[in-house]
């Protein structure tokens, strides 16, 4: 779609209904991906930010492993149906997109500038989220519907093992998406004039 910046970002939602269609062809939906993050910014330029993209099975084994985490830590009444409702959900769409942080170059930075170690994994959340919105509005532009999901850390060591994901790499978030099935809630939002100050 031909949306200015300001227009991407005020139509970008939260999907909770999707399907497991795709208005583009996975080729080109790479292809958009690799150019976003190319252009974002990063701590240092480190260029700390790993993705994952997964389709079909692996899209599907992904929130089977959230499921099944989740199944052993909650007690199997109404509250674990409205869960694996969610879930399933998710299951429902085309793929997946995986956010993490290389560890490796957030330590190496740590070493490098000691001064400011403390802050560093801080900044390297501020790189991913800037990665995550990114990515988020693309998807919206594209025609896909997505929302952002945290279930680390409970799901991040069999997340690892499964797709065989590098151990310095720290999962952040985890974004299904698919074509949407249904319409977003209402979207509250405070009036700019609480959340600006400005000086003239």
């Amino acid at each position: 779609m031909n949306r200015t910046f300001i227009e991407a970002l005020a139509n970008r939602r939260s999907y909770y209904g999707i399907s497991n269609r795709s208005p583009i062809t996975a080729v080109e939906l790479e292809k958009r991906i690799q150019q976003t993050i190319e252009n974002l910014p990063s701590t240092n330029n480190s260029q700390s930010t790993r993705l994952v993209l997964l389709y079909g099975e692996n899209h599907q084994k992904l929130w089977d492993i959230v499921k099944e985490v989740l199944r052993n830590m909650m007690k199997p009444d109404k509250s674990f149906e409205r869960t694996e409702k969610k879930i399933n959900a998710f299951a429902a769409g085309y793929a997946s997109v995986l956010f993490y942080e290389d560890m490796k170059i957030v330590e190496a930075l740590q070493e490098q500038f000691p001064t400011y170690a403390t802050r560093y994994p801080i900044w390297s959340e501020h790189t991913s989220a800037m990665h995550q919105i990114a990515v988020w509005t693309l998807l919206e532009d594209s025609g896909f519907g997505a929302s952002l999901q945290h279930y680390n850390p409970i799901i991040d060591d069999l997340v690892q093992k499964q797709f065989d994901i590098p151990e310095k790499w720290h999962l952040i978030a985890q974004m299904p998406f698919g074509i949407p099935t249904e319409t977003p809630g209402e979207k509250t939002v405070i009036p700019p004039s609480e959340k600006i100050l400005i000086f003239r």
